[in-house]
């Protein structure tokens, strides 16, 4: 794992705007770790011998230089999911649900990060065979994956963290402790400690609180909505209302807020589908002259409480000016409600809309004991400040 020199005092600058509220427990790499994150592309390269890491570095640049676009020009990418456990790393389309990429850990040659890009090479494992079905000696190639990630440097401690986890699980396996990676308190206790807060599951199972609504409009009438993610890590991943044009058709309706989640349109669920395919279903409902939602009332703001006995179980997310960037899977977090894309309105009743980054990252860094968050997702807060025009569908 290396960072280029060239970009040394960007990854510096970077160190120091985003550091590190997360867990890398044992634990918690063997179930895995999600990251969300951009992949901008892939190319092979020759892998002769065994090469030095200067000389990794510059293979990992000159994947860059092939697959990165110029200053000033379009760079075509795909929103995706880098999950990294101590088995495999995958790839998965965030939009479409599908693995992309599906590399064992042991084919994992080298990781860099460089400045917002994370390159990773994989050894090719399919060797071509003849007609006959003997390997055919070719010049051993290896794949480079190219990523943009404001978590780009966590991304590759990561995965580094994940191949020291794999080897000592090797030795656990072998009959051979080391004790140094012995913790006064199992994180699994803390894990087992830290209940799922929130009713959201209660809310969603109950019938008698979703509604119904009827949405008269005129035809050729837009419903007058702006809907949002509800945030990996809902329990129920679905849509949530975040603006209403107040002359719109769903405002005049009188019996939808802000903060609402959708889990269906005219008797079709929108539970686990991606944002886009959600709002097609909304704008499909143009030329109607009724429109039947299946709502959840729920207020915008969501209540987070973690429990957390010491700073050394570190809380397991990430946050970049206040906004929640990655979450570890099975944490301590997640359990407490913790949901990425979301903006921290306050932490133990202390408001920080206008604390800076490190103020927040400190705060968050020390507390210890039961920590209670107040979050909503980033476009409500933002259309909410003004800071965002909302575009009505």
């Amino acid at each position: 794992m290396a960072s280029s020199n060239k970009k040394e005092k960007e990854a510096n600058k970077k160190k120091g705007r985003s550091k590190e509220v997360m867990i890398h427990e044992p634990a918690v790499l063997i179930e895995g770790v999600l990251f969300r994150a951009r992949y901008l592309g892939s190319t092979q390269l020759v892998s002769e011998g065994q090469p030095t890491k200067t000389t990794r570095m510059m293979q990992a640049e000159e994947a860059v230089s092939r697959i990165k676009a110029p200053d000033g020009e379009s760079q075509p990418s795909t929103e995706v999911d880098l999950f990294i456990s101590t088995e495999k790393i995958m790839v998965l389309n965030t939009d479409l649900k599908e693995i992309m990429m599906d590399h064992a850990l042991r084919t994992i040659s080298y990781i860099a990060d460089i400045g917002d890009l994370v390159v990773l090479m994989a050894r090719r494992r399919v060797l071509p065979t003849d007609d006959s079905g003997n390997s055919i000696q070719k010049t051993p190639k290896m794949i480079c994956h190219v990523f943009e990630s404001d978590e780009a440097q966590f991304i590759a401690q990561s995965i580094g963290q994940a191949f020291q986890v794999a080897y000592l699980e090797f030795l656990k396996a072998n009959g051979i402790e080391d004790h140094s990676f012995v913790k006064e308190m199992d994180y699994q206790e803390v894990l087992n400690s830290q209940e799922i807060f929130g009713d959201e599951l209660q809310m969603f199972a109950k019938k008698e609180l979703q509604k119904e609504v009827v949405v008269p409009k005129m035809k050729s009438e837009i419903l007058g909505v702006v809907v949002v993610e509800s945030g990996w890590g809902s329990m129920v991943p679905t849509v949530v209302i975040a603006n209403l044009s107040p002359t719109g058709a769903a405002a005049k309706c009188g019996q939808l807020n802000i903060g609402d989640q959708i889990i269906a349109i005219n008797g079709v669920s929108l539970v686990g589908l991606p944002l886009s395919t959600c709002q097609n279903y909304i704008k499909n409902t143009k030329y109607n002259t009724a429109v039947k939602l299946t709502v959840v009332p729920c207020p915008p703001v969501v209540e987070v409480k973690i429990r957390r006995p010491d700073t050394k179980y570190q809380l397991g997310f990430s946050v970049q000016n206040g906004v929640i960037c990655s979450l570890l899977r099975g944490g301590i977090a997640e359990r407490g409600g913790v949901r990425v894309g979301h903006r921290i309105i306050d932490i133990n009743s202390q408001s920080v809309v206008a604390v800076p980054h490190e103020k927040i990252v400190n705060l968050l860094a020390t507390s210890v004991g039961e920590i209670r968050m107040k979050t909503m997702p980033t476009s409500i807060f933002r259309l909410l400040t003004g800071q965002e025009t909302p575009q009505y569908i």
